[in-house]
């Protein structure tokens, strides 16, 4: 399952955090800062679409990720090679490296993290 671009931005807070309140998730926003009930109504979709948890203290909760960054983006990242790519990384490879502008020594560095894959395997 995918979150929205706003559920995704609130929960990179969550990630950095890894616990917070409502009023610490407010204080990460940048000015404006959106309303409060905003906030609430997208924790509330992430934690029916099973990404948040949270704890009752009193009348507060606490937020917490149900779900790693790591493996949320890993996930997005094999259904955007599926959908975009035939299912070939291959084609992802040949796409992103001739789309961007790495230089010779960051298409190095990228070789060299493929190499070692490799000869782990």
């Amino acid at each position: 399952m995918k979150l929205a671009k706003t559920e995704e931005q609130l929960m990179q807070y969550l990630w950095k955090m890894e616990k917070a309140f409502m009023k610490d998730l407010l204080s990460a926003y940048p000015d404006p800062k959106p309303a409060t009930t905003t906030i609430a109504t997208l924790l509330k979709r992430m934690s029916d679409k099973g990404f948040v948890g949270y704890k009752i203290f009193g009348n507060s909760r606490e937020y917490f990720p149900l779900i790693k960054k790591k493996d949320y983006f890993a996930n997005h990242f094999k259904s955007l090679i599926k959908d975009f790519f035939n299912d070939s990384p291959s084609q992802f490879a040949s796409f992103f490296t001739s789309s961007t502008d790495l230089n010779r020594e960051e298409l190095e560095a990228l070789k060299k993290e493929i190499d070692k894959k490799l000869n782990s395997k």
